[in-house]
């Protein structure tokens, strides 16, 4: 990970250290410890397990190797809450966390509370070399935890979409009505020798390191997502019947899930209805089409004559877009996408609303090097059977929403907040 000039003042760190904390115990308040408890699927983690693993991870990343006479709040937390950690030591079973009944979610409250209180005392009293050279693996630690609150809404979100009362995510304020898409549109560009990779400025995971040169062809990006109602133009065509759409991977998993429409899609009487954090409401044709796998994203594109883009296509573009204020990211709390709006002679909807699915396999970028010891496991092994997702979501923290950020699940991943931008010319780098 990089962070050039990490801040290293004290207060400064606890204030962050705070507020980062504090936002994932919001996100969990309106869910109660039997929501909390749930595991629907091996993908999905319960909520306490989130809010336990965070805390994990600063216990062993930092109060383990700085306090004088560490203890563990609890010495089998660190088997139950290790994620996939190696050197760490053995792991609870990813498939298995939601058998865990206890601790439960005010023990795992009392955990975390616990080590706050040991983390401020830590921040409090490190000198400031220490301080200074910690300051990297403490924002380190703020950005982890910020990957959680967006996973933990969207794992919350796939746990109340089976029970069939049809709960609704407390707290959540109404999609926006009336919003239009607007007609789609092109933006052209002219390729050729382009860089992409974190600048240094700021944090950036290793995977976005190091920055480099490659050549792009020229090429368009459609201005906005692809809508709900385009979508649905694809499924009257046939498009889950047609194998013609499909890579071969795609079409065998289509044909054995008997996928016929978006992950948190149904219909009764013709009418086709979404699960959102809201509740279930019909499916609106303006707001993007998103719980998409790559790939139905792929077949998509496949059908409208196009192709997903590039990483390297996208962030080319992003670079010589803005990220504004009105991006709808989780910050917002609007907890699902929202329409693109009238054209702004710009690309709509980049960052935040959907992750957007390219074409580009999750690879090293040349020169990459892990970090050494534990936390050079955080990214670097997972690049194989993955692809890159791009611009971030409508849960996804703002910090988090930048132009080289990777972000990537495999191919028949649909319980993220997943869609997709079209592209066309150029070749596939």
């Amino acid at each position: 990970m990089t962070s050039p000039g990490a801040v290293s003042d004290p207060a400064t760190l606890i204030t962050r250290y705070d507020q980062v904390r504090a936002y994932t115990e919001r996100l969990a308040a309106p869910l109660s410890p039997e929501d909390q408890t749930v595991q629907s699927m091996p993908d999905v983690s319960p909520t306490k397990w989130h809010r336990a693993h965070v805390t994990w991870f600063f216990e062993t990343f930092l109060l383990a190797e700085q306090e004088p006479d560490f203890t563990p709040f609890q010495d089998q937390y660190w088997f139950l809450f290790n994620s996939y950690y190696e050197a760490v030591g053995p792991r609870y079973a990813r498939p298995m966390r939601g058998v865990i009944s206890r601790p439960g979610a005010h023990d795992v409250g009392d955990y975390r509370t616990n080590v706050d209180d040991r983390m401020r005392d830590l921040m409090t009293g490190l000198d400031d070399g220490t301080l200074t050279k910690l300051a990297p693996r403490i924002e380190l630690g703020f950005h982890h935890e910020q990957q959680h609150q967006e996973l933990l809404l969207m794992d919350i979100k796939h746990v109340l979409s089976l029970n069939p009362l049809e709960p609704v995510y407390a707290g959540s304020p109404a999609p926006a009505a009336g919003a239009h898409a607007g007609p789609l549109g092109w933006r052209s560009y002219e390729g050729g020798l382009v860089e992409i990779g974190h600048q240094g400025e700021g944090f950036g995971f290793d995977n976005e390191l190091p920055r480099h040169q490659q050549w792009l062809e020229p090429f368009r990006l459609a201005d906005r997502l692809v809508t709900n109602g385009e979508w649905l133009e694809f499924m009257s065509d046939g498009g889950y019947q047609r194998p013609e759409f499909w890579l071969s991977d795609g079409w065998s998993v289509v044909t054995a899930q008997e996928w016929r429409a978006p992950m948190y899609w149904s219909q009764t009487d013709g009418v086709w209805t979404e699960h959102t954090l809201h509740g279930t409401a019909p499916v609106d044709p303006a707001l993007p089409v998103c719980h998409l796998s790559h790939y139905e994203a792929d077949a998509y594109a496949t059908w409208a004559g196009k192709r997903l883009p590039t990483e390297a296509e996208w962030e080319h573009a992003a670079q010589l877009e803005e990220l504004t204020d009105e991006a709808n990211l989780g910050d917002r709390e609007s907890w699902h996408p929202r329409a693109a709006g009238a054209p702004t002679g710009g690309l709509r909807q980049l960052f935040g609303d959907c992750w957007e699915w390219t074409s580009s396999a999750y690879l090293p970028y040349p020169g990459f090097h892990p970090a050494a010891g534990a936390i050079g496991e955080y990214n670097g092994k997972f690049m194989s059977n993955q692809m890159v997702l791009r611009g971030g979501c409508a849960l996804t923290p703002p910090g988090h929403a930048r132009a080289s950020y990777r972000n990537f699940y495999p191919p028949g991943a649909r319980w993220p907040l997943t869609g997709l931008r079209l592209a066309d010319g150029g070749q596939p780098a």
